[in-house]
């Protein structure tokens, strides 16, 4: 880690260098953030379609019920 950090020193300068790890902070914490807004609406995709397929299951079961009472009225 010392070695890199002599190599970076030398590379671009006692000036520079903290320019550059601010911009490399600056990176990294956008990558973070559009990361976790990626994840997020990954997730509530996955919500939202658990939320249909119960919805579903739901209408399914009370057709099945509506029909097997019509059968026993009959």
């Amino acid at each position: 880690m010392i070695l890199i950090f002599l190599i970076l020193l030398l590379l671009f300068g006692a000036k520079k260098l903290p320019q550059l790890a601010r911009g490399i902070g600056k990176s990294v914490g956008e990558f973070r953030k559009a990361r976790e807004e990626f994840e997020d609406e990954i997730r509530k995709g996955g919500e939202e379609a658990d939320i249909e397929d119960s919805k579903a299951k739901d209408e399914s079961a009370t057709i099945k019920a509506e029909g097997t009472q019509s059968r026993k009225d009959s």
